[in-house]
């Protein structure tokens, strides 16, 4: 029973370790990251993504709304990239702080998608990756991609699809034409005697891998404020001048 244990262990991490291989050379060729450039990973899990990007020379960030998976990605990289504990829904960044917003099977795991996107594009001044794990690929490649990402203390994953997320963009960036591929397509167990067929079949614009990635450029906007003020700016009537460094003024509805 243990010696059994054991070899499916092995063949499980022999296969892991390929599954994960693969889809870190997609991120890779999907955010083309530069040497200084500021890369916030959100949901950065145990931090195995944050090291990829660390390891291209970036300036790297994480967040995570898991403290435990901050404590696991601060022990794997010491000091070596900024960690954070918060939610993708509301990033405690600047706007344009970023040049890559990496959400990596983060997504699926939000109380609020749509939230954690917008927040995403908000902070980010240079292109913007996603990566999901795909509704449309063959079941068994898909569950153990999820469970390769899962994480205690997460909501149950959702499932993601190549027409969903490109809606997503074409709302927000009607012009925006997204780089995508995918990687992983055959079931789990294949992947120990057939990872020559899996580099046979081609992964940019291939919607049926188990994980599925997306890219698509986000132009810098100055928002200066971010909240709306709905109260009005007590002043004295006479003698009163601006506060020094205002550039504009706050009119109010009555």
């Amino acid at each position: 029973m243990e010696e059994g244990t054991a070899h499916n262990n092995r063949q499980a991490g022999s296969s892991g370790r390929y599954l994960d291989q693969r889809v870190k050379d997609l991120i890779l060729a999907l955010t083309e990251p530069q040497s200084g450039e500021k890369v916030l990973v959100a949901g950065c899990g145990r931090g195995e993504h944050l090291s990829l990007f660390q390891q291209k020379g970036c300036d790297v960030t994480g967040i995570d709304p898991s403290s435990e998976m901050i404590d696991s990605a601060r022990l794997r990289l010491a000091h070596r990239v900024d960690l954070r504990r918060g939610r993708l829904e509301d990033l405690p960044f600047s706007d344009n702080e970023f040049d890559i917003v990496a959400l990596i099977a983060s997504l699926e795991f939000t109380e609020d998608p749509a939230r954690a996107f917008d927040e995403a594009i908000r902070v980010c001044r240079g292109r913007i990756f996603i990566g999901v794990t795909n509704r449309f690929s063959l079941p068994g490649a898909r569950e153990r991609l999820l469970q390769l990402f899962d994480a205690p203390g997460r909501p149950p994953g959702r499932f993601f699809h190549l027409p969903g997320l490109a809606g997503m963009i074409r709302q927000r960036f009607p012009e925006a034409r997204p780089r995508w591929g995918s990687v992983i397509f055959l079931p789990w167990f294949c992947y120990d005697f057939a990872a020559g067929l899996e580099e046979r079949i081609p992964v940019m614009k291939n919607p049926f891998g188990a994980f599925l990635g997306l890219s698509f450029p986000v132009s810098a906007s100055l928002q200066t404020i971010q909240e709306v003020i709905h109260e009005r700016l007590a002043m004295e009537p006479e003698g009163s001048r601006p506060i020094a460094g205002i550039i504009r003024e706050l009119k109010h509805a009555p």
